[in-house]
C-alpha cells in the first residue's frame, strides 16, 4: 500500500502543482501566473462559494487538443447560475477562446491540466456582512499545469470511507462547488493516513456514490455497472465518455445502485475522472478486488478512452480501435493552434470582460458563523 498521493490525483486535498504555466487568466486579463493575489476578504475563500472545473488537453496529430472543453464549461456556467456568479464571460465560446489563447501562450509540452475557478469576490456597497450570493462581486481565474499521463493503467488501493456523501437536497451534486469538497478532503486524508491511495464514499442509505474525485464502475461478466447519475454523485464528463465509448464498442453498461458487497465481489473495479482518466481499484479496505491487479476489461476501457482523448489509433489485445476508436468523436476535440499569433496582449483587459469592483471590506471574525 502507498501512503503518498497517487499520480494524477486532482482532489482539493492535494491540487495539481506540477509544471505551472507561466501565464494565467485572472479577472479579465492575462497576467504572470505567480502574480495574482486574492483579497483577504474574498467571499469564495471564506465560505466556499466557488465553482471549478478540471479540463485536460492532450498532444495529438496537428498539435494540442482540449478534450470535451465545451461540455466542461457548459457545466461550469450552469453551476455559476446556481451560485449567482454572473460577472464572468457569459458564454462557452468565450471561455473556450480564452483557454485556447492561454494554452497557446504557455506552450506546454505534453499533456496539460486546465483549472478554471469562478468565485464570489467582495461585498458590494450596501450588502450586509455575512454569507451571501446576491450583492457580491464575482471573479474568474484560469491556470494551466503540465500534467504527464502514466503509460500504464494506474492501480489504486481504496478505503471504504465512514464519511458519507452529502445528499442532493443538502449539496447540489451536479456542480463542482468548492465548499462541497471538504467531505472528499476528509475522506481522502483519512484514507491516506491509513496507507490507502483514495476513498470510496457511500450515501445515507449505504449505496456506493463515488470516490473523492472520481466516479466508480464495477466489472462483472465482461459488462459494466455504475451508480445512476440521479444519486448523490457528480455526473462526470469522463464517466459519460466511458459509457458512450463502451456502448459503442458493444459492451453492456448498466446504471443501477451498487452496495459495498458489489464492490468486494466484482471481477474488477475502476475509477474515472479528468485527472485519473481510468484507474484500476485493485484493493478495497484491505481486500483484493479480483486478481489484485488491473484487469483486462479496465485495460480495454483505458485504451478506448486514450484513443478518444488523443484522436490516435491505439491497439490492445482486443483491437479496440476497430470497435470504437475509428469513430473518432472529433466533436470532443478542440485544437490549440501553436503558430497562431496572439489575439490579446499580456496585461491588456479583454474587451467585454466584466469589471471587478474593489474589495468592500474584510468580514469580522464573528460574521457568517453558526450560533
Amino acid at each position: 500500500m502507498t501512503a503518498g498521493p497517487p499520480p494524477g490525483d486532482t482532489s482539493p486535498a492535494s491540487p495539481p502543482r506540477l509544471g505551472l504555466g507561466s501565464w494565467a487568466y485572472d479577472r479579465g486579463e492575462f497576467v504572470p501566473a505567480q502574480g495574482p493575489r486574492l483579497p483577504l476578504s474574498t467571499q469564495g475563500l471564506h465560505y466556499g462559494t466557488a465553482v471549478f472545473e478540471g479540463i485536460r488537453a492532450y498532444p495529438s496529430h496537428g498539435g494540442l487538443h482540449l478534450f470535451r472543453v465545451h461540455e466542461h464549461y457548459a457545466r461550469m456556467l450552469r453551476a455559476c447560475r446556481m451560485l449567482r456568479i454572473t460577472g464572468i464571460p457569459p458564454t462557452v465560446r468565450e471561455l473556450v477562446d480564452i483557454t485556447v489563447e492561454l494554452l497557446r501562450m504557455n506552450a506546454h509540452e505534453g499533456d496539460v491540466y486546465v483549472r478554471p475557478l469562478a468565485h464570489k469576490l467582495s461585498l458590494l456597497p450596501g450588502t450586509p456582512p455575512g454569507v451571501s450570493l446576491a450583492g457580491v462581486s464575482d471573479a474568474l481565474s484560469i491556470t494551466t499545469f503540465g500534467f504527464p499521463t502514466a503509460a500504464e493503467v494506474q492501480e489504486v488501493r481504496c478505503a471504504l470511507s465512514g464519511w458519507r456523501r452529502p445528499p442532493r437536497d443538502a449539496l447540489p451534486a451536479q456542480a463542482k462547488i468548492a465548499g462541497g469538497y471538504v467531505t472528499s478532503a476528509l475522506a481522502c486524508d483519512e484514507a491516506r493516513a491509513a496507507g490507502y491511495d483514495d476513498a470510496i464514499l457511500l450515501d445515507r442509505s449505504g449505496n456506493v456514490t463515488e470516490a473523492t474525485t472520481a466516479n466508480v464502475f464495477v466489472v462483472r461478466d465482461g459488462g459494466l455497472v455504475t451508480p445512476p447519475d440521479t444519486g448523490d454523485l457528480l455526473p462526470g464528463i469522463t464517466r459519460d465518455t466511458v459509457i458512450t465509448l463502451c456502448r459503442e464498442a458493444g459492451m453492456t453498461v448498466l446504471e443501477r445502485p451498487l452496495s459495498p458487497a458489489d464492490l468486494y465481489t466484482a471481477d474488477e473495479v475502476f475509477l474515472t475522472s479528468t485527472g485519473k482518466e481510468v484507474a484500476s481499484v485493485v484493493a478495497l479496505s484491505g481486500r483484493d478486488i479480483g486478481s489484485g491487479t488491473a484487469g483486462p476489461v479496465t485495460a480495454r476501457v483505458a485504451a478506448l478512452y486514450r484513443t478518444a482523448t488523443t484522436a490516435q489509433d491505439v491497439q490492445d489485445a482486443q483491437d479496440v480501435q476497430d470497435q470504437a476508436g475509428d469513430r473518432g468523436h472529433q466533436e470532443w476535440l478542440t485544437t490549440v493552434p501553436p503558430s497562431e499569433p496572439p489575439r490579446y496582449v499580456v496585461g491588456q483587459r479583454i474587451a467585454g470582460a466584466p469589471e471587478v469592483p474593489p474589495p468592500d471590506r474584510t468580514p469580522t471574525p464573528s460574521e457568517g458563523k453558526h450560533g
